[in-house]
């Protein structure tokens, strides 16, 4: 048997992505599957983004680019911070990559020693803390309260605080909970003695209240950004780090090195998106609206705890704690009996056991068949 390291065997698996195998394995038996477990937009990329493209492809743009992305692209990004949230972003500080999931390796990789400390919101992203562990540092996880709809706050984030903390990582709107940081809740973190890390994946996708960047409040933050979600671009594979100016440098490196460039005509298609697709990215958040609230009152009329209403991305966490303290095990047991896909909440940490989440990225007549079976499962549980 060929020894793998020990880095590579700590990463632990994506139960989103377990569950969802799992389902394609029963829809090809033949099972009707209702697919509620991933953040995966059902709508189609915008036509501009698409007719981009398939030109850029027939003008032969599949050649290398600029490490740091195409120009251009660079311009319409710093653009778009400058009309969104009034802040100035040089180009120069902007970083284009094949998604945020390779810039957060080489962000941690840039920023940690072994052994350094990285605060994580628990619950939060599945994959943060192999990100984290995999350059080496310790996910330094802090339990966050769900009447602050699991997000981190400054007295909580100054009495976690070791000499070994090197940055903390933000996520609003997030995932699984689906809140938003206020303005002055930002403004406060940015008095940490640490730098943050805000991921603004779901920045477009907010229904509530008004949407906030990290850099309104200072420019020595790390911003991961990207196109996957409010412009329907998960399989594009197109996302953006904006960081300091001194750490940009490096950071190119490691990009040459290991990623390159993103693809040429895709970078393109990022230019047609931030110049004529924001009425379809506001089309698509109109009708995210009107699932999100038909999901949570179907979830609060089967007795699933949604104490906090979600704010942003497409997501709701519901407590099942009443149902089962095994939260993989109800997720499974689920899928098994309704051919409904739902994503354990022990995928996103301790702080999420005995909690699902319910994914709104699909049509309401998916939404509400897939509520209609698990209300049979409930009512053959006896619940």
């Amino acid at each position: 048997m060929i020894p793998i390291s020990r880095r590579s065997a700590q990463v632990t698996p994506f139960l989103a992505m377990e569950i969802m195998e799992r389902a394609k394995q029963l829809e090809a038996g033949g099972r009707d599957i209702l697919y509620l477990c991933l953040g995966e937009p059902d709508f189609a990329t915008p036509d501009a983004v698409v007719e981009t493209t398939v030109d850029a492809l027939q003008q032969g743009a599949t050649s290398y680019t600029h490490s740091l992305g195409l120009p251009e692209l660079r311009n319409e990004i710093a653009a778009h911070y400058r009309r969104r949230y009034g802040v100035a972003v040089a180009p120069e500080r902007i970083l284009v990559s094949s998604g945020t999931s390779p810039l957060m390796l080489l962000l941690f990789s840039l920023l940690l020693e072994a052994g350094d400390e990285v605060i994580l919101p628990d619950p939060g992203y599945a994959c943060y803390p192999n990100f984290v562990e995999f350059a080496g540092g310790t996910p330094q996880m802090l339990r966050t309260r769900e009447e602050d709809g699991f997000q981190p706050q400054k007295e909580q984030v100054e009495q976690a605080l070791t000499d070994r903390s090197r940055c903390l990582l933000i996520n609003s709107p997030s995932n699984p909970a689906g809140s938003v940081l206020s303005g002055a809740q930002l403004q406060q973190l940015t008095t940490l003695p640490i730098p943050i890390i805000s991921d603004e994946i779901y920045h477009g996708l907010t229904y509530e209240g008004e949407e906030h960047s990290i850099l309104e409040y200072t420019d020595q933050a790390f911003v991961l950004g990207g196109f996957s979600k409010a412009y329907a671009m998960t399989g594009w594979r197109l996302g953006f780090l904006i960081a300091p100016e001194s750490c940009i440098r490096p950071l190119q490196t490691m990009h040459q090195n290991f990623m390159i460039c993103a693809n040429h005509f895709v970078q393109l298609g990022g230019v047609a998106a931030l110049q004529r697709c924001e009425a379809d990215v506001t089309r698509m958040r109109e009708r995210y609206n009107q699932r999100r609230v038909r999901l949570v009152e179907r979830l609060r009329e089967l007795g699933l705890g949604v104490r906090f209403t979600p704010q942003g991305a497409f997501y709701v966490l519901a407590d099942a704690r009443h149902i089962s303290a095994d939260s993989k095990a109800l997720a499974l047991d689920i899928l098994e009996k309704t051919g409904v896909a739902v994503t354990p909440g022990i995928d996103f940490g301790q702080g999420a056991e005995g909690y699902l989440r319910f994914s709104y990225a699909s049509p309401l007549e998916k939404i509400d068949e897939a509520l209609n079976r698990i209300a049979v499962y409930l009512r053959e549980r006896g619940l």
